[in-house]
């Protein structure tokens, strides 16, 4: 990767994103929790989620990643509450077509994760760019 590369793959949206992610922590009494780990570069992320009516109404996130993954968590941490299961699985879904196969930005609310087109040219970050939608999924599904 070179250094225009990396220049243009940590904007300054993105690392903006990684020093601010809303819900860090843990729930002390979760009704879903889901570790995920992205097993190229080490990162990890642990969401707790608590579901109510079918919906996500408190969440916490802990979040070891790099600043892609926590760009990632950033943006979901300011849309998750509200969220149902299924609309949390279209946008997982739609963010992993966005970066494998070129799909569309997620729709509203989660369309934040603009920010990260850029690395759908570096496979290996992927996996940590997915690892909060694919553990808040799980974690809901949990709870559900």
């Amino acid at each position: 990767m070179s250094d225009s590369d990396l220049v243009k793959l940590y904007s300054g949206r993105i690392l903006a994103l990684a020093a601010d992610i809303p819900h860090l922590g843990r729930l002390p009494a979760p009704t879903g929790t889901s570790r995920k780990r992205s097993p190229l570069c080490g990162s990890t992320l642990t969401a707790d989620v608590v579901m109510q009516d079918g919906r996500v109404v408190d969440f916490a996130q802990d979040v070891k990643a790099c600043a892609l993954g926590q760009a990632s968590a950033a943006i979901l941490g300011r849309v998750i509450l509200g969220r149902s299961v299924s609309e949390l699985e279209t946008a997982r879904d739609a963010l992993r077509a966005m970066l494998k196969d070129n799909g569309p930005v997620p729709a509203a609310p989660f369309d934040g994760y603009e920010v990260l087109t850029p690395a759908r040219d570096y496979k290996n970050r992927h996996a940590s760019i997915l690892l909060a939608l694919d553990a808040a999924c799980e974690a809901a599904a949990q709870a559900a």
